[in-house]
């Protein structure tokens, strides 16, 4: 506890004087010349004081040294700060005395102008009220050359400390015990660290502050506020303080802090030198729907007791909690400088700033100040200093105070605001409707986050009119009617022969089993040409895809079938024998090869099907939380426009040869296959067999050329060991690499920046099934150094909000669920209006899905993904409720 001096007179001092003074110091107090000692067999620190002739010898350090600049004297009281080797308390060297000549040592011995004193004790036996009495005994000592014994102190600082262990104080103790029960009071408040501390990390000290006055009219108001309801401004402030807790937490409801006290509760502790003051913690749970109000009565009520039993030795309150290595509340802080006894302890201690030894004024430097405030407090986080200035502005000044091992000065700065924009919330003209509003409706978002939230959210790009996917599969059947389509191994199609086939199947739908527009058509068939020509087929009859996997075991197969009512299933000759012989089976691959020809005017009759861009295209199932299936229905439009907001940010070209690699319980493989025949561009599939083996996929992807790839972080880990191990090169025809499915690291995307090619552009892509497969992308730059792969920006006419639990929007680098509307939101769950509603949410005359993904904001508008609010997995990019499972 270093308190540092320097000399702002032409008087001087003899530093030989002043050693004489702190030697009678020494003498009189006896803290001053007490060793601690730990007696690690009974957990024990024993005090034992030295004789006056040994603490006048031993007890403290004399330092002499020199600076130039203000800066060298900052880093030699930042050494007297955070060096634990300049005290001994095994042998009673609890007091460092360092004089810090300016430029050079004089020849005259003496101190004079500039020079400065640094007195240092340590914490253990030395509080900030105690600086005032040594202040007055050094004047006295250096002033006169004694310090006369009969006035000293008749209780001392170690007959405090055994009448303070003996004492029972019931009262107190059983207090603390209920008001700390079941708090989790060693458990880290989520505050927005920008480091985290690492167990058994020595704190470096380092820390930052920033003071601001608050608004006249909100200090004007809030005053105004707190003698209308007849309540202590500290109350207030501290009810102001753990609703900006709750926000600033992402609402934490059980808030236990620590405000400082000065544990000098009998009058004659008010002359010792010694340790008194102390940190007691101020626990608040507190419920979101309160107004504040109904918050400040409660901390009235909390505060008033928790003061009445401050004098329970703090080591005693953390006995109650032996499970409890680092306790909270000694690092998250809160004081409050206030009322008429304050001020005139502020108008001491002002006066105490210009100290008088002899003749030489002294000026104390304004950093021991705060340095000394908490005294007990071995690693700070956060304390917010509120000073109610009463002398001159009759304002309110507040101070924060940060570690820099934990947080950046921009966020430190950034809380600052924060706490001024919540207090115009609160008490510029406040009115009854005001203090009655819900503390989770406050908000801390600043003026420019709302504005980058609108830049974030102008997403919208003119596309041409809506129409309908098998409308957009004709057009480019017409434009590129030689172009193939889709191959496979050494088979292939082109667009218009793709065209042909489909219309034959769609027909056989129409006429041989008479299913109408809007029903739903089931699909079970393995990685074919056959499966293509299904899935166009069933649009192009007006009717709703659904893809049912060949892995999955007959009874599923059979519920997810009764889900959907569907008359029929589209199979082929590797699938056919997974149903039994209640169910209607259409073999694709007899129809198309059977089927004679169509005539133009059957051609026609597909042209009248009566079928619009808002009706729905495809149902998928994801899996359902209460363990049943839910399926996802996407209309024509939400997928068409899906597409076109790929191309739009060249994600996709026509150019392209797509790898089709997701399987069809994953909604991605209807982006790899009728999404990329309605950009123009070439499918190629891998064979039932293939699809397993990586080694095949490599050797197809080479072999076909492959342009586009998209797969998950886990696949593609693999991906890249065999490539490195195998020598398959580095796809040099690769232009895109998209993942998605599931987080990526860091590590994984710089492996796969240097394991392909330089001409390889590598996206991030994320999206629920609900969203239309994706809706947002981050274009990843390996050459700049990046902590995580964000989720990144939003595709073409999406928008998003970020919430919390209250559906209030978050702040930068908070945490809040993700909810995604626009052009790309489902028309709901198949059969599953409950569910529906639950997922879908109107704000702003918006409809927005809820995700249930955790993502963070930065300050350049890019989503992060921090995890699932649900427990939700997924395994290779496929969701699962272990519900289900």
């Amino acid at each position: 506890m270093p308190f540092v001096y320097r000399l702002t007179t032409a008087h001087t001092l003899s530093p030989e004087h002043l050693r004489r003074a702190l030697q009678h110091i020494i003498r009189r107090h006896q803290a001053l010349r007490t060793s601690i000692l730990l007696d690690a067999e009974n957990d024990l620190f024993i005090q034992h004081i030295m004789s006056e002739e040994q603490g006048q010898n031993n007890t403290f350090s004399f330092v002499e040294s020199t600076y130039e600049t203000d800066e060298q004297l900052k880093n030699i009281v930042h050494d007297e700060q955070t060096n634990c080797h300049h005290f001994d308390l095994s042998r009673g060297v609890v007091f460092r005395f360092h004089i810090v000549y300016h430029k050079q040592k004089p020849s005259s011995e003496v101190l004079s102008m500039n020079d400065v004193l640094i007195f240092n004790f340590h914490h253990a036996i030395f509080d900030l009220a105690s600086m005032d009495i040594f202040l007055d005994d050094l004047n006295r000592a250096y002033t006169t050359g004694q310090l006369a014994n009969d006035d000293r102190p008749a209780l001392r600082y170690l007959d405090y400390a055994t009448i303070e262990q003996r004492m029972p104080m019931t009262g107190a103790e059983m207090f603390w015990l209920d008001v700390l029960h079941n708090c989790n009071i060693d458990q880290p408040l989520p505050l927005p660290y920008d480091r985290y501390r690492v167990v058994n990390e020595h704190a470096t000290g380092h820390e930052t502050s920033i003071s601001f006055a608050f608004d006249a009219d909100v200090s004007h108001d809030l005053l105004t506020y707190a003698s209308t309801k007849q309540v202590t401004l500290q109350h207030l402030a501290l009810a102001t303080y753990y609703a900006f807790l709750f926000k600033l937490t992402s609402g934490e409801k059980d808030l236990c802090i620590g405000m400082s006290s000065d544990g000098r509760y009998r009058d004659e502790l008010r002359s010792i030198i010694g340790l008194f003051e102390s940190v007691i913690p101020l626990r608040c749970q507190l419920d979101p729907h309160w107004s504040l109000r109904r918050l400040l009565d409660v901390v009235c009520d909390v505060a008033t007791k928790s003061m009445k039993y401050s004098y329970f030795p703090l080591r005693r309150i953390l006995n109650q909690h032996q499970h409890a290595s680092a306790p909270t509340f000694l690092r998250v802080l809160f004081d409050f400088q206030s009322d008429e006894s304050k001020h005139k302890q502020q108008q001491q201690q002002q006066h105490k700033k210009d100290v008088l030894i002899g003749d030489a004024q002294l000026h104390c430097v304004s950093t021991c100040a705060k340095w000394n405030r908490y005294v007990s407090v071995n690693e700070l986080d956060l304390s917010f200093s509120i000073q109610h200035d009463i002398a001159h502005t009759h304002g309110l000044i507040c101070t924060i105070d940060a570690s820099l091992d934990l947080f950046y000065e921009t966020t430190v700065d950034k809380m600052a605001h924060r706490f001024g924009t919540m207090l115009q919330q609160l008490f510029l003209s406040p009115n009854d409707e005001q203090m009655e509003r819900p503390i989770y409706e406050l908000s801390l978002m600043s003026v420019d986050e709302r504005i980058m939230m609108m830049s974030m959210n102008n997403t919208q790009v003119a596309f041409p009119c809506a129409s309908c996917i098998h409308h957009e599969f004709a057009f480019q059947a017409m434009q590129h009617s030689q172009k193939v389509a889709v191959e496979l191994d050494e088979q292939s199609l082109t667009y218009s022969e793709l065209l042909y086939s489909a219309q034959l199947l769609s027909l056989h739908l129409l006429n041989s089993h008479r299913i109408l527009p809007g029903e739903i058509i089931c699909q079970c068939v393995e990685r074919s040409l056959s499966m293509v020509i299904g899935m166009m087929a069933i649009e192009m009859a007006g009717d709703v895809y659904c893809p049912l996997s060949a892995r999955d075991p007959q009874h599923r197969l059979h519920l997810l079938i009764e889900e959907t009512q569907s008359r029929l299933v589209f199979a082929h000759w590797l699938t056919k024998n997974k149903f039994n012989s209640g169910i209607v089976l259409v073999n694709i691959d007899s129809v198309v090869l059977n089927q004679y020809s169509r005539s133009d005017g059957e051609a026609d009759d597909l042209s009248g099907v009566s079928v619009s861009p808002g009706d729905i295209a495809y149902t998928i199932f994801t899996s359902g939380s209460t363990g049943i299936p839910k399926a996802v229905q996407i209309t024509h439009r939400s997928f068409v426009s899906a597409v076109r907001s790929l191309i739009s940010i060249r994600l996709i070209h026509k150019e392209d040869i797509v790898l089709q690699m997701a399987g069809c319980l994953y909604d991605v493989h209807l982006q790899e296959t009728i999404g990329v025949l309605l950009v123009g561009s070439t499918v190629a599939l891998l064979s039932p067999t293939s699809s397993n083996n990586i080694n095949d996929v490599l050797t197809v992807a080479q072999k076909k050329q492959v342009s586009y790839m998209q797969t998950v972080p886990a696949y593609l880990a693999s991906m890249m060991d065999i490539m490195l191990e195998q020598g398959f090169g580095n796809l040099e025809y690769l232009k895109t690499l998209d993942i998605g499915g599931d987080a990526s690291s860091v590590q994984l995307l710089e492996k796969a920046h240097n394991c392909f090619s330089k001409n390889t552009l590598i996206w991030n892509t994320y999206g629920p099934a609900e969203a239309t497969v994706n809706c947002t992308f981050h274009k990843i730059n390996c050459n700049h150094p990046q902590d995580d792969i964000p989720m990144g920006h939003l595709f073409a006419n999406y928008i998003c909000v970020v919430l919390d639990e209250f559906l209030e929007n978050v702040i930068n680098d908070q945490e809040g669920e993700l909810y995604i509307g626009g052009a790309g939101v489902f028309a709901g769950y198949l059969g599953r209006e409950d569910l529906t509603q639950k997922a879908l949410v109107h704000i702003n005359d918006e409809v927005y899905y809820r995700t249930g993904d955790l993502v963070k904001i930065d300050c350049n508008s890019r989503l992060h993904y921090q995890g699932r609010k649900d427990h939700q997995v997924k395994l290779h990019g496929q969701r699962i409720e272990l519900g289900e499972i």
